[in-house]
C-alpha cells in the first residue's frame, strides 16, 4: 500500500480518510459544528469500516478543530416519531458494532468535547487517548432524552453504573485527567499530542501477531462477560489456537534464540 492513499472514496464531506502503510485514519471533519454526528456521518462511518482493505491492521479515529465530537446532531431529532427513533438508535448500534466487534483495533484520539454521542463513539473504540483539554459529559438528561448510541451499555462497563447514573442525572463533567482515572481513556497526553500518540500506538499494534489480535478483540470481551467457569474454558481454547499457529511458533523460537526483544523495566 502506498503512503497517504485513500482507503475509502465514498464518504460524505463530514468525514475524511487516508491510509499510511497498514494504518487507516478516519477524521471527523465538521469542526464548525464541533463534529456533531449527523445521520449521514454515521452511515459514512459504517461505509468506511465495511470497506476496509484486508491489509489494514489498525485504525485511528481523530477529528478536525478543537473538539472530538459534541454528540448527536440534535437538529435531526425534531421530525422523528417513536418508531423512527427506535430505528435511528438501532442504526447507531449497528454502526458502532462495526467498530467494536470488527477485526481491526481502533484507537480514538480525543480532545475538547467528547459529549453524548461523541462519548458513545469513543467508547466503541478499543483504545482512547485523551488530551488534557478533553471533557466528557452526558447532557441528555437535561434535554429530556436518553442515550441511544450504546452508551448505557459501553460507558457503564467502563466507569460503572453509579458514575453513569450521576452523569445522566446531574450533567456531571469529567476532565481529561479525571476521565483517565475512572476508565474513560487509557492515556492522557498534553495538548496537541493525542493524534501523534494514537498513531504511535497503532504502529505498535500493527506488529502484533494476527492470531493474538483476533483473540484480544473477539475472545477477550466474551471472556469478560462470561461466568468464570465458561471464561476459563474459552481462554484455554483460544490460547491453544493461538499458540498452535506457525506464526506463534516462529515468534517463540525467536525469543528462545535471543533474537526477540524482552520485557524490561524501561
Amino acid at each position: 500500500m502506498n503512503p497517504s492513499q485513500s482507503p475509502c472514496d465514498d464518504l460524505p464531506a463530514t468525514l475524511h480518510a487516508h491510509l499510511t502503510d497498514a494504518v487507516a485514519t478516519l477524521t471527523l471533519a465538521r469542526s464548525q459544528k464541533r463534529n456533531a454526528l449527523s445521520e449521514e456521518t454515521i452511515l459514512g462511518i459504517e461505509t468506511f469500516f465495511r470497506s476496509l482493505d484486508p491489509q489494514v491492521r489498525a485504525v485511528v479515529i481523530n477529528a478536525e478543530g478543537d473538539h472530538f465530537c459534541a454528540g448527536l446532531d440534535l437538529s435531526e431529532m425534531t421530525s422523528r416519531d417513536t418508531l423512527a427513533g427506535v430505528a435511528h438508535s438501532r442504526m447507531w448500534h449497528r454502526v458502532f458494532e462495526q467498530i467494536e466487534g470488527g477485526g481491526v483495533p481502533v484507537i480514538a484520539a480525543l480532545k475538547g468535547a467528547v459529549v453524548g454521542g461523541g462519548l458513545e463513539l469513543a467508547a466503541a473504540c478499543h483504545i482512547r487517548v485523551a488530551e488534557e483539554s478533553t471533557f466528557y459529559a452526558f447532557p441528555e438528561g437535561r434535554r429530556g432524552i436518553f442515550v441511544g448510541g450504546g452508551g448505557s451499555v459501553r460507558v457503564s462497563r467502563l466507569i460503572g453504573l453509579a458514575r453513569m447514573t450521576d452523569m445522566m442525572l446531574t450533567g456531571r463533567r469529567y476532565d481529561g485527567t479525571e476521565g483517565e482515572a475512572i476508565g474513560l481513556s487509557q492515556y492522557v497526553v498534553p495538548a496537541g499530542a493525542s493524534d501523534k500518540t494514537a498513531h504511535e500506538l497503532a504502529q505498535q499494534i500493527v506488529g502484533n501477531a494476527p492470531q493474538t489480535t483476533f483473540a484480544v478483540l473477539q475472545a477477550l470481551p466474551r471472556i469478560a462477560e462470561s461466568n468464570p467457569r465458561d471464561g476459563f474454558l474459552i481462554e484455554a481454547l483460544m490460547a491453544a489456537i493461538a499458540q498452535g499457529t506457525d506464526d506463534a511458533k516462529a515468534r517463540m523460537q525467536s525469543f528462545l534464540d535471543g533474537s526477540a526483544g524482552k520485557v524490561t523495566d524501561s
